[in-house]
């Protein structure tokens, strides 16, 4: 059965895992984070009594206000079938109906319900048709992200279709356990397809080109010239061509839109702070102090060079010649 996941960038986390769909917006909450993303590696009869687990255990995960949705879907049977859990402004949606549950610990649980053609799961309503090159294709991980939709058993429609990146295993592990990565916002791994538009990936072994790993455990391809921000889609480098977009979350606001940019010239790399509001710093793997860079200044990274950009560190990874 075809299906295709889009993701609509954003502050909050979207991931998908096979046939299971995560949205979460759940600040200082790892732990439940966490504990969610687990759930994306269950399936079958048992997957209503291990969300209704989870859903016990919300209340005690959860520090502040919590809001996800969480649908495992089940296509087996080829009609299709779903399991989900959620609470806040999470909701699900099937063919643009919310889905309905029963109240489970504080969260809402409905098992069984069929899938249609279109599964939305996000906060609310599923958004309008996402225009071509903005929505991310999420083929598997986790990037920042306002909602998702997975087209299930439709065509996707020429407005929005976008090149499938290379498939990855389904047993590809994929974990979301500390502060960094989710306090401070989901972490974008994002490559430029042919025609303009992302796609989202994940890699869990090094690729031959240099790569960023960001502390959360998603990696980015240096393949290209980068730029890395809150919003980077708007910086001259992006909108000429010369540089692909690294969007990264940014609860705290403590990114710039634009924060920091990622040059290559051969094999040499450089990272070059513009301009940011709080700096771009780096450290080598032994240093115990970080250096903040002159705006504008290329610095030439060197393997298991740390990058702080905000409250995100990233490491850059090149493999020797």
């Amino acid at each position: 059965m075809p299906d295709r996941c889009e993701v609509l960038p954003g502050d909050s986390v979207v991931a998908r895992r096979g046939g299971g769909l995560l949205w979460v917006d759940a600040p200082g909450s790892p732990a439940l984070v966490a504990a969610l993303h687990a759930c994306l590696g269950v399936s079958g009869p048992g997957a209503d009594r291990v969300l209704a687990a989870v859903a016990g255990q919300v209340s005690r995960l959860s520090d502040g206000p919590v809001s996800f949705a969480l649908v495992l879907a089940d296509t087996t049977d080829g009609a299709g079938s779903g399991v989900a859990l959620w609470s806040g402004k999470g909701q699900p949606a099937v063919d643009g109906v919310p889905v309905s549950g029963s109240a489970a610990d504080g969260c809402t649980l409905a098992a069984g319900f069929a899938l249609g053609q279109t599964l939305y799961v996000g906060p609310g309503q599923p958004a309008a048709a996402m225009p071509p090159g903005v929505a991310l294709d999420l083929v598997e991980g986790t990037v920042p992200g306002s909602g998702a939709l997975l087209q299930l058993a439709a065509a996707v429609p020429p407005s929005v279709a976008v090149p499938r990146s290379t498939g990855l295993p389904s047993e590809s592990p994929f974990t979301a356990s500390t502060d960094g990565g989710f306090s401070g916002g989901g972490r974008a791994a994002a490559a430029a397809a042919p025609s303009g538009e992302q796609t989202a990936f994940w890699r869990p072994e090094p690729p031959a080109a240099p790569v960023l790993r960001f502390d959360d455990g998603l990696v980015v391809t240096v393949d290209e010239d980068l730029v890395l921000g809150r919003r980077p889609d708007g910086h001259d480098l992006v909108t000429s061509g010369s540089a692909r977009p690294v969007p990264i979350a940014d609860t705290q606001n403590v990114l710039s839109s634009a924060h920091a940019a990622i040059q290559r010239s051969g094999r040499e790399v450089s990272l070059i702070d513009l301009g940011s509001l709080n700096g771009t710093h780096v450290a080598g793997p032994e240093a115990t102090e970080w250096t903040q860079l002159e705006p504008g200044v290329p610095h030439v990274l060197a393997d298991g060079d740390r990058l702080l950009l905000g409250w995100t560190v990233i490491t850059f990874e090149q493999a020797a010649e």
